[in-house]
Parts: C-alpha cells; structure tokens; sequence
C-alpha cells in the first residue's frame, strides 16, 4: 500500500472551500481540493514559515526543476523502469511547468530544513497530480500515479536539488550577463560621445593631470568586460553535477544506473553541456565549490561596480535621467539615486557572500543548508542584474557635462536656487533643467521667458556677487 493515499471529503459545509484528504505516515492532513501539491508539501509548510518567500518566487528554480524531473522520466521510461502512459503523462507536466504554468503550486517556503528535501517533494506532488489530471484521474489518486513511486523514480533530493539549483543559476547568470552587456555599451557610447571632452583628472581628491571624460567611461567599459569574462568563467563550473548521489553514498538510488542516462536527456532538454562529477561521494556531503566561487565572482564585481559610481559622484557629470528630485527647496537639484542604489545593492551582495561562505562551511556530514546557500546567491544575481539595467538606463545614457555651465555664477543652474523666491519652484526646476540640456545660461533662459525684468535680475546678479565677496 503506498504511504500516501487521498480521498475526497464529502461533509463540507456549502459556503467552505472544498478540500481532499490526504494520508501519510504521520496521519492525514486536509489540502484545498484545486492544489496540485500534497500532504508532504503541506508538512512542509507547517514546518517552515521563514521569510515568507515561497519558491515559485524562483521562476527559474521551479523551471530547472522541471527539467531534472522530465530527464529522469525520459530515462526511466527507456531504461524499462517507468511504462510509457505515466512516463508521457509526467514530461507533458513537466512541459507545462517549464512553459511557466503552476509556478504558484510551489508554496514551500525558500529556507528550508533537509537540504532542500521540501522543494523536491512539492516538484513530485505538483507534477504527480498534473500527470493525473492528464490521464483523466482526480487530485490525490496516487494508486495510479505517485510522486514517489514514478516521478522521483530513481532519484534523490541529495542530486535532484543541487541539479536544479546548478541549472536555475546558470539561467539567473544569463539574465546578469546580459545586463552587463547592457551597461558595457552604456559606457562604450558615452565614451565614444565624450572622447574630446576635457576633464581634470586627481588621484584621491587633489587635482592632477588633464584627461578626457572618454577615457575615464573606457575605463568602466574595460573593467566590465573583465568582469563579464570572469562571471562566464564561473558559470562553466556550475555545469558539473552530482547526477547519481545520496546523502551518504553514490548510486543507492540507481541501481540501473540510470543517471547517465538521465545526464544525457539534461543535455537534450536543456542545450548546456554537462559533465558528472569524478566522485560522487565526495561532491554531495563536502562541495560547494562552484557556489563559494560564483559567489566571490559576484561580490568581486559588485565592489567595483560600486566603485565606480562612487567616482561618477565625485565627478561634475549628472545623470538627468535619474531623475528624483531632493526637496522643494532645491529646484532642479537632482539626487543621483541611480548610483545609491547601486551601492546599496554591492553591500547585499557582499553580506550574501560572507553568507554562502558560512552555509557552505556549517554542513555536518553533507551540504544541508544549501537551500539558504541558493536564496542568497538568487538574490545576488536578481538584484545585481536589476542594478546594472538601472545603471546603464538611467544613469550613465542620460548624463550630461555640467563644468560649462559652472564658468559663471550667471550660468550656473545653482544659481536656479537663489531665483526660486522670486520665479517660483516649478519655474525655477523647468529653467534648471532646460540649461542642463541646452548648455544655455540660467540669466539668458530667466529673461527669455519673461520670469523677471532684466533690472530685476540684473540687481539679484549683483547681491549674490556681493554675498560670494563678503564669503
């Protein structure tokens, strides 16, 4: 008899959400009637109600788990271990998943006890009660279909979840290469647009030799390029997996040794070439190699990208399309809020690195908080992909050369600030930011739209002259 069983329950009240009863080892738990997981999974969220975060937060988490589970049915079904009906019923399910359906079945939370035990299960249950419906079965009618039994056939948490989390990455990795991407041409146009443009260079603060604006961007551009070598490089040690391995041993759930087999339909499936590690009982309980170096990759780049927006502070370029205004009483003056979000998003990913060293570090025996391990570096790798679109879109496209409005006191759109009591803040914010775009003085634009007579202004010109003498 198989350990988990399901009935529908008949005795509900006509305005209460139906429901299915389950059974496992451990008693029989309720499930909401339309849920594709089950029991396990429900234990599972008693369990663990961490973050708040569920795993279907993981769009490319859930999508690698698909892949693994279609691979092994696949296999299983030409090695003779799983009949064709339930073999072709779980790989349209796992189809279905991959395409971006019933992401919102995956409930479990992403921190999680038993080394990611709980995502696995919700990926068997999940596809189990698809596969069902697709063979004209009801929810929970595992006698013909069970995630056990024939979705996790042949299979183990200790490689089904380091699998799916090494695909995930390598999906998340290339969203952040393209961005980069993004952020490099970003900074290869500016420099191009900039090349003739003097600028004063300085090591630290002080002041020193003559340099152009292009080549302080080709710089950034040059760095970039470094760093998206690097991160590529990271990402081809991500394609060794641990096909094969439990908890304690190699091949105890394989004894048709199937995961070659299956290794070949990743490949298929997937596009990405993939290799078994040369010992499998060391790579589960001991390795999380390629993680603590991604995650070291990441910080690396992070650090310097943060680097550079410190300097593109210090310096008189202004990112007008980063648009965010400070207060009212600084009409015009933008807040380079670009930049500060990307210098908040290195610092995340600085602490997420100390937190994959530490996780990856703790393992008693084998790798147990790997889940904790792959929600940091998820967040790493979303936000920094994020940061490097913001960056490249709002900020370095849109900044413009300030120092030729800063020549005089009448051009300098500082001078908008003095002028606000006079002209009005909106006034004043739509002539700060039409001198920015034009290159045209504050003085000429204030009296070309008859904000003040020329007198008028002429006297406040004189008053801030006297106020910078008597500073």
């Amino acid at each position: 008899m198989n350990d988990i069983t399901s009935r529908p329950r008949t005795d509900r009240g006509i305005h209460e959400v139906p429901t299915r009863i389950e059974y496992d080892i451990l008693g029989e738990r309720e499930i909401p009637a339309d849920a594709y997981w089950g029991i396990r999974t429900q234990r599972a969220l008693d369990n663990f109600s961490i973050t708040g975060t569920p795993i279907s937060q993981y769009p490319h988490l859930i999508n690698a788990l698909g892949i693994v589970k279609e691979a092994a049915a696949r296999a299983n079904a030409e090695l003779g271990q799983l009949d064709s009906e339930r073999a072709d019923a779980i790989i349209a399910a796992c189809r279905e998943i991959r395409a971006g359906q019933l992401h919102d079945q995956f409930p479990v939370d992403v921190i999680q006890g038993g080394a990611g035990a709980a995502t696995n299960i919700n990926a068997n249950e999940v596809i189990a009660n698809r596969a069902l419906e697709l063979l004209g079965h009801s929810k929970g009618a595992y006698h013909h279909l069970h995630p056990n039994e024939h979705v996790n056939l042949s299979q183990s948490t200790a490689y089904v979840y380091p699998t799916a989390g090494h695909f995930a990455t390598v999906l998340g990795l290339h969203d952040l290469l393209l961005a980069m991407s993004e952020l490099f041409i970003a900074f290869e146009s500016k420099a191009n647009e900039t090349q003739s443009l003097p600028h004063t260079g300085s090591t630290q603060f002080p002041d020193t030799g003559p340099v152009t604006r292009g080549q302080k961007f080709r710089v950034y551009s040059e760095m970039l390029e470094e760093d998206h070598a690097r991160l590529l490089d990271a990402s081809h040690l991500l394609r060794e997996v641990n096909l094969g391995a439990t908890f304690i041993s190699a091949d105890l759930a394989d004894p048709k040794r199937c995961t070659d087999t299956m290794r070949h339909h990743l490949v298929a499936i997937s596009g990405l070439h993939l290799t078994t590690v040369g010992n499998l009982g060391e790579a589960t309980p001991y390795d999380c190699g390629s993680f603590i170096h991604l995650s070291g990759v990441l910080k690396q780049i992070s650090v310097r990208l943060s680097k550079t927006c410190n300097d593109l502070r210090l310096s008189s370029l202004r990112p007008l399309s980063a648009g965010q205004e400070k207060t009212d009483l600084w009409p015009g003056n933008l807040n380079p809020v670009a930049l500060e979000v990307v210098n908040q998003v290195a610092f995340e990913v600085i602490g997420n690195d100390i937190i994959v060293t530490m996780a990856a570090e703790t393992g008693k025996l084998h790798s147990a908080l790997e889940p904790l391990i792959l929600h940091s570096l998820s967040k790493s790798i979303t936000h920094m992909t994020a940061a490097c679109h913001t960056l490249a879109r709002h900020s370095v496209i849109g900044m413009t050369n300030e120092e030729a409005l800063r020549d005089s006191d009448e051009g300098s759109v500082r001078l908008v600030t003095a002028l606000n009591p006079h002209i009005g803040y909106t006034a004043a914010t739509r002539i700060a930011k039409q001198a920015l775009e034009t290159g045209r003085s504050v003085a000429e634009l204030v009296l070309e739209h008859g904000l003040l007579p020329a007198d008028e202004l002429a006297a406040l010109l004189r008053s801030l002259e006297q106020t910078a003498g008597e500073r």
